[in-house]
């Protein structure tokens, strides 16, 4: 039914536009026939980034993956786990605890992102970790967290999966977690709730949690690492409907508040067949989904719950499947001086896409052996195997890429977009030519049938979109489904655009429109995956123009209003975290590299090269280090909006790399002068 969508719709009665073979739309090397000098600063700049860029490959593989950061809640998680393994005298967690010193407020708490505010649940953890290292509550740096701590609420206020290790401990009743039990795993896929009408992270993160929850170890937390102080009212754990009150009685929060405490009920009774067979497919999921990946989900959590639910299943130390996850844990470790911390995974697939994309964009040969290996890497790592989203989408073909290293089962939109993007920019010679369209097409067709109903494109599953779901206790992560998302749908845009689809194409319009109703009223779009409404509002622009829609559109003008509105006295453009609590504060932040380039290229997407473009090129300019990098303290990375930022590495010398090229392309075709 699926089989080669393009084929199929471009086939009716040939109402629409063929787009032109892929392969064909690469465009010539942008000073070909040039008229204009590109001037020195500019060039010396795209040369310096150029290379900078190139000396962060891989020299074996040809991959680009910079580290990834998060916030230190994995990293006090990291802590928890190990004292979990029995393995609480390693040198590791002394390091994890200086690295955690390190990030502290100066109000006491930890921060979600840096430079944000403090926040509970990463306070109560990064003070808890610092216990279990051995640092006294009577020092002045804990003491300052425990204040902190009570003025954002107290303890009990920490998320879900907080009190999963509190509990193990015994350090918080499990009365107080919210119920993730097991039987989940029972409800059919065609029930209303089942496990797929869960986002991709969420499946990877309670799954295991089901096993946790199940079985509620109860581990002797050492008496140095006991958080009795933190417990003013001596309470071990309040009743769910305090901490997240019902919105009346005949709402969805009623509802899963009245399941939960069936679930408890329930546990009283002693294990029965059902448990146990749902805890046997709970555990079959899991391990099905670790073979040839690097751990559930390729993801931190994924990684570490999985751990936990092997050790409360009984493995061995020495069972080789809690090994592999213990290795892939280790292999997400990055080491300082003094210091070490953890990423939440690994991003060579995204990194190495638009490393191409940027240097070909920039003027790079794109013959360059350095392109052509990251190319046939690239290619190496396409899935061809049926994953999570054929749940949803049972007649869609195989085909994607996944963000990590190995991730057999959890392709997504975004990446595979850019992937493609990039494939676009090299000059391969066969048969690896060759090898790149039949993979391209896979791809391609791959993303067509992951459209949803409403036009848009989300990161991993088709139609995940039942909002009910965030009602569920256990969803505070807030990020329990996966809908569409106007960033993405105009990475798709941009895709489709440059191998010559337009609007009459029923999937392109039927896009077009999800975008515009998207658009916010002062003219910008949300950011679901990058901060936050300079990456939307780039991102849109950019998809539109692709597709040809018409820049002159008032939707466009809002936009290129709204962004250079919002541009920094130093030429810049910045943005923090804060917007997603804070839409007031949109566009506002100290300028960085990563931001400006996104909004330079939305700009120029809107044929704007006044003097404001230019002002954001000398900014980029001005601030290039000698060699040729940028320096980003903010965190421009989206994870889970108002829960868990990102700190990508490589941002800060890509995209200004790319919005560079984009600047001398038009210099060179005569757009801007």
């Amino acid at each position: 039914m699926i089989k080669n969508l393009v084929a199929g719709w471009l086939s009716e009665a040939g109402r629409y536009r063929k787009p032109q073979d892929w392969a064909d739309q690469i465009r010539p090397e942008m000073d070909s026939g040039s008229s204009k000098e590109i001037p020195e600063p500019l060039r010396d700049a795209i040369s310096r980034s150029q290379d900078a860029v190139l000396r962060l490959q891989n020299p074996e593989d040809g991959y680009w993956c910079a580290p990834l950061f998060g916030d230190t809640t994995i990293d006090s998680d990291t802590v928890m786990l190990l004292n979990f393994l029995g393995r609480g005298n390693s040198i590791k967690i002394r390091r994890l605890a200086n690295h955690l010193l390190n990030e502290q407020n100066p109000d006491g708490g930890w921060p979600i992102y840096r430079n944000g505010p403090s926040e509970i649940s990463a306070t109560v953890k990064a003070y808890w970790a610092l216990k279990f290292a051995g640092h006294s509550p009577h020092e002045p740096r804990l003491e300052a967290a425990r204040k902190r701590i009570k003025a954002l609420g107290g303890i009990h206020k920490v998320n879900t999966y907080s009190k999963f290790y509190l509990a193990m401990f015994g350090q918080y009743d499990w009365r107080g977690v919210p119920s993730i039990p097991p039987e989940i795993m029972l409800f059919p896929n065609w029930f209303y709730f089942n496990l797929y009408e869960m986002s991709a992270w969420t499946r990877s993160i309670v799954v295991p949690l089901s096993i946790v929850w199940a079985t509620q170890p109860a581990i002797p937390c050492p008496p140095h690492a006991r958080i009795d102080e933190l417990f003013a009212d001596h309470r071990r754990h309040i009743p769910l409907a305090e901490v997240v009150p019902p919105h009346g009685l005949l709402s969805w929060s009623t509802f899963f508040l009245m399941w939960d405490k069936f679930f408890k009920l329930m546990e009283g009774k002693g294990e029965h067949w059902i448990r146990v067979w749902s805890l046997r497919l709970a555990e079959d999921w899991m391990l099905e989904r670790v073979q040839d990946c690097d751990g559930l989900g390729a993801i931190y959590p994924g990684i570490a719950n999985t751990i936990l639910a092997m050790k409360c299943l009984g493995y061995p130390d020495t069972d080789p499947r809690l090994v592999a996850q213990l290795r892939e844990l280790d292999r997400l470790e990055v080491p300082g001086t003094d210091h070490t911390r953890f990423q939440p995974c690994r991003s060579p697939v995204w990194d190495t896409a638009i490393s191409v994309i940027a240097l070909a964009e920039s003027g790079l040969d794109r013959s360059h052996p350095a392109l052509a290996q990251a190319c046939q890497w690239v290619i190496s790592k396409e899935i061809k195997t049926r994953g999570d989203w054929a749940f949803t989408n049972a007649a869609g073909p195989t085909g994607g890429w996944h963000f990590q290293f190995n991730n057999a089962f959890y392709p997504d939109v975004d990446d595979t977009a850019m992937v493609l993007l990039a494939l676009r920019h090299v000059n391969l010679r066969e048969p690896n030519a060759h090898i790149r369209e039949k993979s391209f097409l896979r791809g391609l067709n791959w993303i067509l049938s992951m459209q949803a109903s409403t036009g848009g494109w989300a990161a991993f599953d088709k139609e995940n979109t039942k909002a009910i779901l965030t009602k569920i206790p256990f969803a505070d992560h807030n990020a329990m489904i996966d809908p569409p998302t106007s960033d993405i749908t105009a990475r798709v845009l941009e895709l489709l655009g440059s191998i010559g689809y337009d609007q009459s194409y029923p999937a392109c319009a039927k896009a077009v429109r999800f975008i515009i109703d998207e658009q916010e009223p002062d003219g910008s779009w949300y950011g679901r995956w990058g901060v936050n409404y300079i990456y939307g509002t780039w991102q849109a622009l950019r998809g539109l123009a692709a597709i040809g829609e018409d820049m002159s559109r008032p939707c466009a003008r809002r936009a290129v209003s709204w962004l250079k509105s919002v541009q920094r006295p130093d030429g810049g453009w910045g943005e923090t975290c804060e917007t997603y609590c804070d839409p007031s504060k949109k566009g506002a932040g100290p300028s960085t590299p990563a931001q400006t380039a996104w909004a330079l290229m939305g700009l120029m997407a809107a044929s704007v090269y006044d003097d404001g473009v230019r002002r954001g090129i000398e900014y980029l300019i001005s601030t290039q280090r000698p060699d040729g990098a940028w320096d980003e303290s903010e965190y421009t990375g989206t994870g889970f909006p108002k829960v868990y930022y990102l700190e990508y590495t490589m941002y800060r010398n890509y995209f200004p790399l790319q919005a560079l090229g984009n600047y001398r392309a038009a210099l060179l075709e005569g757009r801007a002068r």
